[in-house]
């Protein structure tokens, strides 16, 4: 297909309610982003992408302020990079959503597969369901909130920014992490590596709350439970060696 009109990409798919629409079954996903893409189009707009279809790569590398909402599940890498963009999803997701994401906002109401937020620097990512494994692998100061229960090793080498998990951690939450924080309300099946509890201090009661509030969860910061480095492996030490 030829996408160098980018407006008649735009209009051909009109507007409702000051959203402009972009329907992917018609223009596929490069037909998409290429809109999204050119700022001089997206900035400070609003748009509606129709019959995702489960396709990958949806919404990846937005760099301007922009509503984005996609109406059904999304497959692999959505709204990865994303900077300055707010994405809603408005359906499942699958592996790694928020992926590298730089500032702004994705909200997924439904579940999320493997690797959620995988090394992002910023922004925040919400999911109102589960977040399968890896939830927040190498997080690098993204703020993550998932609503239900996290798979087998979130927040593995976590480095920096929050998670709060609202339901239960599968096995080796944490493990190898550095100076991200982990709060969970529900039952941690176990700790990774050089993972430990942590008191809750009021800071963190209070950082807690502002997590849980911008997200729109209705939960008690006193219920949960806080989690970090017990930093014994900052540096290597023979004795150690196992657990590396």
């Amino acid at each position: 297909q030829d996408f160098g009109n980018l407006n008649h990409l735009l209009f051909t798919f009109g507007a409702s309610n000051n959203m402009n629409m972009l329907d992917l079954k018609e223009i596929g996903v490069r037909g998409v982003n290429t809109v999204l893409h050119d700022i001089s189009l997206s900035k400070d707009k609003s748009y509606k992408i129709n019959n995702p279809m489960g396709q990958h790569s949806i919404a990846c590398g937005l760099n301007a302020a922009m509503q984005v909402e996609i109406e059904g599940h999304v497959g692999f890498y959505c709204g990865g990079m994303n900077k300055n963009a707010d994405i809603k999803i408005k359906g499942h997701a699958g592996v790694g959503v928020a992926e590298n994401m730089m500032s702004g906002s994705i909200h997924v109401s439904g579940n999320a597969s493997d690797s959620a937020g995988a090394t992002a620097h910023g922004g925040m990512l919400v999911i109102e369901g589960d977040a399968s494994s890896r939830c927040g692998i190498s997080m690098k100061g993204i703020d993550i909130v998932v609503g239900g229960s996290v798979g087998h090793m979130s927040a593995f080498m976590a480095q920096s920014g929050h998670m709060v998990v609202c339901g239960d951690a599968a096995e080796a939450l944490g493990d190898s992490i550095y100076e991200a924080l982990v709060f969970v309300r529900g039952e941690v099946a176990s700790l990774g590596a050089d993972c430990i509890e942590k008191e809750m201090r009021p800071e963190h009661l209070e950082k807690l709350k502002e997590l849980l509030t911008r997200s729109n969860f209705k939960a008690d910061p006193a219920e949960f439970k806080r989690y970090g480095s017990a930093r014994s492996l900052y540096n290597f030490d023979i004795d150690n060696a196992g657990a590396y």
